[in-house]
């Protein structure tokens, strides 16, 4: 029988916080489908035992966008309410159901909060990433100086964020998308892995159907925040993340706009990757920076993003 609404999950070393993401799913009657991506902290045991949950454990890291694919496809749903492990829904989705099934929106997302209540301004939702606004983040300058007239509209820190709106590029910790939609986009792409940019590609392929995304703040998502990035060795995630910031590039920037990104990224990869002592020994952190370069090259020659870096435990 084809479900409804559909909670889905993908974990990587998530066992601190699933239970909780899970058990508000229930609370609300939502069942829930868990992807585990291979994790090895005990996450799928810590999955409440119930029979309105789903899971899938895998033996090795497909990435975010290939659970989230690998999930769609196993099981069928109407809507999939694509959570994060380290959420917890503290409202009813029905406004976030109605913005597709009764005003016409192709997905939804709602507000995501901390854990003192107060609104993650700057991450439930933004506008999509310019090539001025890569090179800002690449440079740490949205850190330096996060009041910049870049960042402020990147972030939509200029917008009221308990007004509904219609926005761009919702984070992935929660974004209710439809079945038809994800089958017209072939889905998540994968090459965004293990992590990244994979939902911002997403909101973007979709919005260019002429789709429309609808916020609400009245549904209120408490989000822990960056729990699984976190345990991967800090060296693999400036990997990670400027491959998949320079696939983004590639993928959807004009050549000049590429270009500047992976000319930004080459300079700024060297500070960043060699002065943090915890990115590892210093061989290692030469490796690193000879990787992100010849894919910042590939990237700037052709548009041809590298390959793939295997994901830990992959």
């Amino acid at each position: 029988m084809k479900d409804r609404v559909l909670a889905l999950i993908v974990t990587y070393n998530s066992a601190e916080f699933i239970g909780a993401a899970v058990r508000s799913c229930l609370r609300q009657e939502i069942p829930v489908l868990v992807v585990d991506n291979g994790s090895q902290d005990g996450t799928t045991a810590a999955i409440p035992a119930d029979p309105r949950v789903q899971v899938i454990a895998n033996t090795h890291n497909l990435g975010f966008a290939g659970g989230v694919n690998q999930g769609v496809r196993v099981r069928e749903a109407e809507l999939y309410l694509l959570l994060n492990p380290d959420v917890e829904l503290l409202d009813p989705i029905a406004p976030l159901v109605n913005a597709i099934q009764e005003n016409g929106h192709s997905a939804s997302t709602g507000l995501l909060v901390d854990s003192t209540g107060e609104p993650q301004k700057g991450f439930s939702f933004r506008r999509f990433p310019t090539a001025s606004i890569l090179a800002f983040e690449v440079l740490g300058l949205n850190r330096i100086w996060p009041s910049n007239p870049v960042n402020r509209r990147y972030r939509c820190l200029d917008l009221d964020m308990m007004e509904p709106r219609e926005v761009e590029q919702p984070a992935g910790a929660c974004l209710l998308f439809r079945r038809s939609d994800w089958a017209l986009l072939d889905g998540f792409d994968e090459r965004f892995h293990p992590v990244w940019f994979e939902d911002v590609d997403f909101c973007r392929r979709l919005k260019f159907t002429g789709a429309k995304i609808w916020f609400t703040p009245l549904v209120r998502v408490l989000h822990h925040g960056g729990h699984s990035v976190q345990k991967i060795e800090l060296g693999c995630r400036q990997r990670f993340w400027y491959g998949s910031l320079l696939k983004y590039a590639a993928k959807h920037f004009p050549p000049l706009s590429r270009r500047l990104v992976a000319v930004t990224v080459a300079v700024a990869a060297v500070p960043r990757v060699l002065i943090p002592r915890a990115s590892g020994p210093f061989q290692t952190r030469i490796q690193s920076i000879q990787q992100i370069w010849t894919m910042a090259w590939q990237c700037f020659q052709s548009g041809a993003s590298a390959e793939d870096v295997p994901a830990p435990g992959a």
